[in-house]
Order: C-alpha cells, then structure tokens, then sequence
C-alpha cells in the first residue's frame, strides 16, 4: 500500500494540482472565443488567431503529458514559457493607477495573476529539475531535510 501510496498517487496528485487549471482554461478559450479574442487583441501581438489556437493546444494537450510522465520535461517547459507569456502580456499590473486604492483593484487583481503565473513557473521548473520525487516514506522520516540532501543520503 506505501508503495503505491509513493510511486503512483502522491506524484500523480502533484502533477494533477499542478496542470488542473489548464485544460478549463482551453475549454474556456473556444466556449467564449470572442472573449478570448478581445483579451487577445489588447496586446500588440500580431497573428492573434492562430497564436490563440496554439494556446488551447497548449493548454489542452502539454497537462495530459505531464500528468501521464510522457514527454513531461519538453511539455513542463512549453507550458511555463506559456506562464511567462501569459504573466507578461496579459497580467500587465503596473500600467494600472489603481494599485494602492482602497477597495477593487484592476491592478491588484493582474498582480496576483502575474504572480499566479509565476508561481506555475516555478512549480513546472521543478518538474523538469528534480525530475523524480522522494517516497512520502523519505519525507515523513526527515520532515526538515532538503532534497537534494535527503536524496544523497538514501
């Protein structure tokens, strides 16, 4: 049961609750398309169809092979350079004057967006570093060890 508790369901639900959000917002994408293409056109970047299309690829296809271990690395990667993306073009906080107003904030709101998004980079950068995981057997006998130390030990 502890093996299958390590090898299979605990890495499986963090690379669940890493992508989840992911193929809802493709879906997102092309239930409420004009949504998603005004959202696209308020950036200078051109071609905005077709790189909206490839976005809900992205979005739909790169969290299946994370969550299933094929090709995780190439797809981990692809997905945080869309996080960066995404954070940079479209979460633009500091062209908002409102920040430090009492109340509703448009620029409060793309802030923790921005952040959001690079909170994802850094959860889909550590995919792609650490690679594996450590057994919540590892974890639970030495709770305060990093992992990189507790690796070399075992």
């Amino acid at each position: 049961m502890l093996a299958w508790l390590n090898l299979v369901f605990l890495p499986l639900a963090a690379r669940f609750c890493l992508v989840v959000l992911f193929p809802f917002s493709g879906i997102d994408k092309i239930i409420h398309w004009d949504d998603a293409m005004a959202q696209a056109k308020s950036t200078p970047v051109p071609f905005v169809a077709p790189l909206l299309v490839l976005a809900i690829i992205v979005e739909l296809v790169t969290p299946f092979f994370i969550l299933f271990g094929w090709h995780d690395h190439i797809a981990a990667f692809v997905l945080a350079g869309f996080c960066v993306m995404t954070a940079v073009l479209y979460h633009q906080f500091w062209r908002f004057t409102d920040f430090w107003v009492r109340g509703e904030s448009v620029a409060r709101n793309h802030f923790w967006d921005f952040l959001k998004n690079f909170g994802l980079v850094g959860g889909l950068l550590l995919l792609i570093i650490a690679g594996t995981f450590l057994s919540a057997q590892t974890v639970l006998r030495n709770p305060l060890s990093s992992a990189p130390n507790v690796a070399q030990q075992e």
